[in-house]
C-alpha cells in the first residue's frame, strides 16, 4: 500500500458534493488538499469546514475551469505554498438538459466548455507540475458517458467526450509516471442539477463512498492501473 500523506492535490469544483467528499477523505489521510470553486466565498466556506477534522492543509481558490488562466493562477498557488502537486481531480462540473429542438446554444456551450474543454485546461496547466514526481490525474465522468437519454445531448456529448479525452490522456502521460483514471458514477446524493440532497437519497452513492475509493486508487501499487472505473448504487428502487 502506497503511503499518500504529505502529497498535495487540487481538486476542481470541490466546495461541495463529489469534489467535497474527495477533499475530506484525502485531508483524512494528511494529503494537502486545494480546492477551488468559482466563488471565493464558497470556496473559503468550504475550506474551513473542511479543515475542522483535517491531517492535512487545506487552501479555497476562486477559479472557473472554463478559464485556462484561471486554472494556471491555481496550480501555480499550489506549488507556492507547499512546492509541488502529486494529485489532480477535475471534477467540477454541470448539466442541463433538453430536447436538441429546445437546446439553447449558450447552455450548450456551458456544458461542453465546463465538462470537456474545461478538463483540458485543468490538465493542460498542471502537467509539467505532475511529471516533476509521477503523480495521479482522475477525470469524473459519469455513467451517461456511456449510456444516452432523451434530453440529454449536451450532457451526454460533454461526459462521452471526457470518457474517452481521459483514455487517451492515460496512454500519453503513464510514460511519464502519471496514471489517470475516470471514474463514472450513477446516481450520487448530490447538489448535482439544484438537487438538494435529502433522506430520500439512502439509496444513492454518497459522496464519501467516492472519497475512499480515489483513496484506494491511490494506494493500490502504481504498477496497476484501474483507468475506466463505472460506479453505480447497488440496489436502486424498483420502478
Amino acid at each position: 500500500m502506497q503511503n499518500i500523506a504529505n502529497k498535495t492535490a487540487l481538486i476542481t469544483g470541490g466546495s461541495k458534493g463529489i469534489g467535497y467528499g474527495i477533499a475530506e477523505a484525502l485531508l483524512a489521510k494528511g494529503v494537502n488538499v486545494a480546492i477551488t470553486s468559482r466563488s471565493q466565498e464558497s470556496a473559503d466556506k468550504a475550506a474551513e469546514s473542511l479543515a475542522k477534522n483535517a491531517k492535512g492543509e487545506v487552501l479555497g481558490l476562486q477559479a472557473d475551469v472554463r478559464s485556462f488562466e484561471n486554472q494556471q493562477t491555481c496550480v501555480n498557488a499550489v506549488l507556492d505554498k507547499w512546492g509541488k502537486l502529486d494529485i489532480v481531480i477535475a471534477n467540477a462540473g454541470l448539466g442541463h438538459f433538453a430536447p436538441i429542438d429546445e437546446m439553447e446554444i449558450d447552455k450548450w456551450n456551458e456544458v461542453i466548455d465546463t465538462n470537456l474543454t474545461g478538463v483540458f485546461y485543468t490538465i493542460k496547466s498542471s502537467v509539467e507540475a505532475l511529471k516533476k514526481n509521477g503523480g495521479y490525474f482522475f477525470t469524473i465522468s459519469s455513467l451517461a458517458g456511456t449510456n444516452f437519454f432523451p434530453a440529454g445531448s449536451a450532457y451526454n456529448a460533454s461526459k462521452f467526450g471526457l470518457t474517452g479525452f481521459t483514455q487517451s490522456v492515460m496512454l500519453d502521460l503513464r510514460q511519464h509516471g502519471i496514471n489517470v483514471s475516470t471514474i463514472m458514477p450513477g446516481s450520487v446524493a448530490t447538489h448535482f442539477n439544484d438537487h438538494e440532497p435529502n433522506e430520500n437519497d439512502y439509496w444513492k452513492i454518497q459522496k464519501e463512498d467516492l472519497g475512499k475509493m480515489v483513496v484506494d486508487l491511490l494506494e493500490m501499487n502504481p504498477r496497476t492501473l484501474p483507468s475506466k472505473i463505472e460506479v453505480r448504487p447497488s440496489r436502486p428502487p424498483q420502478k
